[in-house]
């Protein structure tokens, strides 16, 4: 795409003004622009590729042969313009070009029927904006027009019926004339006269007649339509085409009319909306440019998933469809690494499909990475393609599951060290489920709203930015008071129950805002009574799946341990950090007896490359700097370094040999992105999901002195009786340290700040 631009430019530069090419290399450069745009999202290139159509437009004057395309794409580009921005100046030129195009296009001419389809496009967005009824009416008898001109067999024929059909739908529901969906030619005519089963719009169809005939029965009351509109959604899970993003969004769609009223088919909505979602998002390339389209697929569909399979009872179901739809760009990354180590143990024929495997898997991510769209022909072949490998490696040995969601039996293997506790908050319910090594998920109701743990996360994460003062520490003891009666203390009761005793590790896997909150530190803190630290050792795990994979990375021998501490007190524009260096010595005088190798790297050696060179050579790291979390583009959350920051995408780009444990000892590691939290992109998990098997981290600011405190009674418990190092012994540790700090006057909000993540 960049090669297009750059060429259009050279031959924009051949045509100075006076050449009698210079308007199609205008034109030429523009729309290269705008397909740019399209993929990269840049504003710039959209600005820029708008003006060059004015300058082309310009040089085709009223009679030139091409004025009414230059006018067309003119027009198009406002509007792409005005969907970015909302700036109704932009959707007004764009329709008044689009009729200006019209007029230039009279019956008979070859690109009508385009030009009344843009138009009509155009009027109904600016009706939805100042909601004008000519506004609607024009746009209905425009797409009438163009179906006219688009008769059966014409490729743009579903798109005309379709843009009707809403349109008329939008009329009913703002003036309820029956008409607009009763009639043949109506809303709900149109659109059973379209996409027959098999046809890859065949979703978007069933979703647009569905959400009619909800209508109908909104203002009629006729059970036979809410019959047929899940009649019309049952059809979903038996689609043979690859699955786009429509297809999820209309399962998405139907999940949420079923949870409405109730509807008997809202589990097997889910289900289909997440095995929609897993297939979609295999196609994707885990970079953070798609990240906004992972974000916009998950946005409460596992939650809300989890909480439909409480209140049907299917506990186990649950634990399954919350994985399947929580930190999705991760599950794709590790996914990514792992079909070489099996298929790579069965000789010819493993090899054989590896090297299809992986070509359609990188032919497949090129096609959509030059296209935002998912139904082009070329992207279709190579999904069915793709869609074949994958059946034929699952025919192999041990190999039935591959790229498939893991099952209950396989999740449940994350507790085999303890109970893992999900804390899941959703629209319709929030609920605990504690999952045990040997027996059922069991069931703890939480007597709180969604609502109101976001209203008690966003006064934790105020609270979080002020902590300092003796006000404040009132302040959080409120707060964790509230989540140990709502929240913790239901879960401890239902732990005795099940025989877990006090002193044994426990997980915590929050959803939703409760990833934001302490739970790990709730508790009353009045004298004598109990807070959570002095009956378990809490960890984090942000998936099930996760804490079974660090569990299976294991060594079997006891390999060289290599060392590395990083401090970086005086960061490039950062302020100085006084405490790294005691920090890094007092982690050197610990670890320099019991480790294979030690390194240290400080001040000018900490640099980027020099880290990420280092974490080559490493399996066990003590990082000390600035963290910073950036909330808005969580992929450039990073490490400040002397040379500038180490991000989040450097760390997931690199491919470290089965690193151990990585301490941390830098602010808001556990920090990502307020929007997405499920998806847990911060620099904690970052490290995880890289390998790390155990991961120290902070939730909020560190005092660097206080660190220094922690650091040093810390390793005193991570050596293991034989005097070698066990990343298994960190949330033990970590523990035990901060066990010590409370006895040295240390504020309440530095005892708790660091949270165990892993093994």
């Amino acid at each position: 795409m960049a090669d297009d631009v750059e060429r259009c430019r050279e031959a924009l530069k051949r045509c100075p003004p006076g050449h009698s090419d210079r308007s199609s290399s205008l034109n030429n450069l523009a729309v290269s622009l705008g397909d740019r745009f399209e993929q990269r999202g840049v504003p710039s290139d959209l600005d820029e590729s708008i003006e060059l159509h004015r300058a082309a437009l310009f040089l085709r004057p009223p009679g030139h042969s091409a004025r009414s395309r230059s006018l067309n794409n003119l027009a198009v580009s406002l509007g792409d313009r005005f969907e970015q921005r909302g700036v109704l100046s932009d959707l007004d030129e764009s329709i008044e070009l689009h009729r200006a195009a019209l007029l230039l296009r009279p019956p008979g001419h070859s690109d009508r029927s385009e030009s009344l389809s843009n138009l009509a496009v155009s009027l109904g967005d600016r009706f939805e904006q100042r909601g004008i009824p000519s506004d609607l009416d024009e746009c209905i008898e425009l797409h009438r027009a163009a179906l006219l001109l688009r008769p059966p067999g014409h490729s743009d024929r579903s798109q005309s019926l379709n843009n009707l059909a809403v349109s008329l739908g939008d009329r009913f529901e703002q003036r309820g004339v029956p008409s607009d969906l009763d009639d043949p030619s109506s809303s709900i005519g149109l659109h059973y006269s379209f996409t027959p089963p098999g046809h890859f719009d065949r979703s978007e169809s069933l979703n647009n007649l569905a959400a009619s005939l909800g209508d109908r029965f909104k203002h009629r009351g006729v059970p036979s339509d809410i019959d047929e509109t899940f009649s019309l959604f049952m059809q979903l899970p038996h689609i043979s085409h690859a699955v786009s993003r429509t297809d999820l969004t209309t399962a998405k769609s139907w999940a949420t009319a079923a949870e409405e009223i109730n509807h008997g088919s809202a589990l097997l909505a889910y289900h289909t909306a997440l095995k929609f979602l897993d297939q979609h998002v295999t196609l994707l390339s885990p970079s953070s440019r798609h990240f906004d389209l992972v974000r916009m697929a998950t946005a409460s569909l596992a939650v809300d998933a989890f909480s439909c399979c409480i209140r049907h009872d299917e506990l186990t179901t649950a634990v399954q469809l919350v994985e399947q739809g929580r930190a999705v760009f991760w599950t794709q990354l590790a996914r990514l690494s792992s079909p070489s180590n099996e298929l790579s143990l069965l000789g010819d024929t493993g090899a054989a499909l590896e090297a299809e495997f992986k070509q359609l898997s990188f032919r497949l991510r090129s096609a959509f990475d030059r296209s935002t769209e998912d139904k082009s022909p070329q992207m279709r072949q190579l999904t069915m393609q793709w869609n074949d490998v994958v059946s034929r490696i699952r025919m192999l040995p041990d190999l039935s599951r591959f790229l498939l969601p893991p099952l209950f039996s396989d999740l449940q293997k994350a507790a085999e060290e303890g109970p893992v506790i999900i804390v899941n908050a959703s629209q319709y319910s929030c609920d605990a489920l504690i999952v045990l090594s040997d027996q059922n998920p069991v069931h703890v109701p939480i007597d709180i709203t969604q609502t109101e743990v976001s209203d008690l996360s966003s006064e934790f994460q105020s609270l979080s930015k002020e902590f300092g003062s003796f006000d404040n520490q009132h302040k959080l003891v409120s707060i964790l008071r509230k989540l140990w009666h709502v929240i913790v203390d239901p879960v401890v009761q239902a732990l005795r129950v099940s025989n877990v005793h006090p002193g044994s590790r426990i997980w915590w896997c929050p959803t939703a805002e409760f990833t934001l909150l302490p739970l790990h530190a709730a508790g009353l803190y009045e004298k004598k009574r109990d807070s959570l630290p002095h009956m378990y050792i809490s960890s984090y795990t942000p998936t099930l799946a996760t804490l079974v994979r660090a569990r299976q990375q294991a060594s079997r021998n006891a390999p060289p341990q290599h060392f590395v501490a990083i401090g970086q007190g005086n960061p490039d524009g950062g302020r100085p950090l006084e405490c790294v260096a005691p920090e890094l010595a007092a982690v050197a005088q610990r670890l320099v007896p019991v480790v294979s190798s030690f390194a240290s790297l400080e001040d000018n050696d900490a640099t980027v490359e020099a880290a990420l060179d280092a974490l080559n050579h490493n399996q066990w790291l003590h990082l000390a700097c600035h963290g910073m979390p950036n909330r808005q583009q969580p992929f450039e959350s990073s490490f400040a370094m002397r040379d500038g920051p180490l991000m989040i995408k450097h760390i997931i780009r690199s491919n470290w040999q089965k690193p151990q444990f990585a301490f941390l000892s830098a602010c808001h590691t556990t920090v990502g992105d307020e929007k997405s939290p499920d998806e847990s992109i911060h620099l904690a998990a970052a490290m995880q999901f890289s390998g790390f098997r155990s991961v120290i981290g902070s939730m909020w600011s560190v005092d660097d002195k206080v660190a220094q405190q922690v650091v040093s009674a810390f390793y005193d418990n991570l050596v293991d009786d034989s005097g070698r190092l066990d990343c298994t012994r960190a949330a033990v540790a970590l523990h035990k340290a901060m066990k010590k700090l409370r006895h040295n006057n240390i504020p309440l909000e530095q005892q708790i700040v660091f949270v165990h993540i892993g093994v």
